[in-house]
């Protein structure tokens, strides 16, 4: 049984290294984020991928360690600890539950849409509104209590926001204060405008790596079971809730097509980032900044498109 667990160790490490070879030349095709000018500073053919398994064990290859800000990956971790707060009545007050098939920045639907609430958590103005829940007396601690929260459920109490980043993001922000001080207008965020945008700046500029992403991933596939401790650190309503939203809405508006051509639960971010989950199976996390039109990794994708087929990962 011991050597079976090694020759499958084995295999996994050397798929995943021979599909950091296979894909580093994708990169080429995409282009870093550069409306944060601090994202444009990326290396645009770092490349690198982490899986851990429901059993606790890990396989990295490629720039699997490199750290990059978490950016949209934020949003579903944010929402599970709103719900935590607020429990889903409030929440759902505030957010709706649909895909929009719109760019993550879309302002377009705030204004046709009877609610006047963002039609999900997974687009900037549906997390800069669940962000508002969190709750504190000031930005600073709304802020700190995510991090925190992410720091518990990643097993690394080393991570920090990358403040660099931060400042860029609030500098340049200017959509997403637009749409901010939209929904303050309809009542659908109730603390200063400001101040949530500071919580939404600071969740996104969170520094982390593939590592962090696979273990989170894992936490998931396990329905908020830790993978070392065995503690429940997450209600399992909560994830269901979150990994519908990220099979529905987690890769902008490439969702769809994610869905048929690797068919699971996954959250992209302009920084590069891929966070995925396979139930009671692994947690995925790749990392490549150069990204396709719609903001994905363009490498990334290839590399999960890959490990969907050669595992049978999906869910569909």
């Amino acid at each position: 049984m011991v050597n079976e667990a090694i020759k499958r160790g084995v295999v996994m490490q050397g798929i995943l290294e021979q599909l950091i070879l296979e894909n580093k030349a994708i990169t080429k095709m995409g282009k870093v984020a550069d409306y944060i000018p601090e994202l444009s500073k990326a290396q645009a053919d770092a490349l690198g991928v982490t899986i851990y398994d429901v059993h606790g064990n890990l396989y990295q290859a490629g720039d699997a360690l490199d750290k990059f800000t978490i950016q949209s990956i934020s949003k579903p971790l944010v929402l599970l600890l709103a719900l935590l707060d607020n429990g889903e009545d409030r929440v759902f007050s505030k957010v709706g539950k649909e895909p929009t098939g719109d760019p993550f920045n879309s302002i377009v639907r705030l204004e046709t849409f009877n609610e006047h609430k963002p039609l999900n958590p997974m687009i900037n103005a549906g997390a800069i509104s669940v962000s508002a829940l969190i709750h504190g007396n000031s930005a600073e601690e709304r802020a700190t209590r995510i991090l925190n929260f992410i720091r518990e459920i990643a097993r690394n109490d080393s991570l920090e926001v990358n403040r660099a980043v931060y400042e860029s993001e609030s500098r340049t922000g200017n959509r997403n204060r637009s749409m901010a001080y939209f929904l303050k207008d309809f009542g659908n965020i109730e603390i200063d405008v400001e101040e949530a945008l500071e919580v939404y700046f600071k969740q996104c500029s969170i520094e982390i790596s593939t590592r962090e992403l696979a273990y989170i991933g894992a936490v998931l596939s396990r329905n908020g079971r830790d993978i070392i401790s065995n503690k429940q650190v997450i209600p399992e309503r909560y994830c269901h809730i979150v990994k519908s939203y990220m099979a529905t809405c987690g890769m902008y508006d490439g969702s769809g097509e994610f869905a048929i051509n690797v068919g699971i639960p996954a959250k992209s971010g302009v920084g590069g980032g891929i966070m995925c989950t396979v139930f009671n199976r692994m947690g995925i996390g790749v990392f490549g900044p150069a990204l396709d039109s719609k903001g994905n990794s363009i490498a990334g994708i290839k590399i999960l498109e890959a490990l969907s087929r050669e595992f049978t990962m999906s869910i569909y």
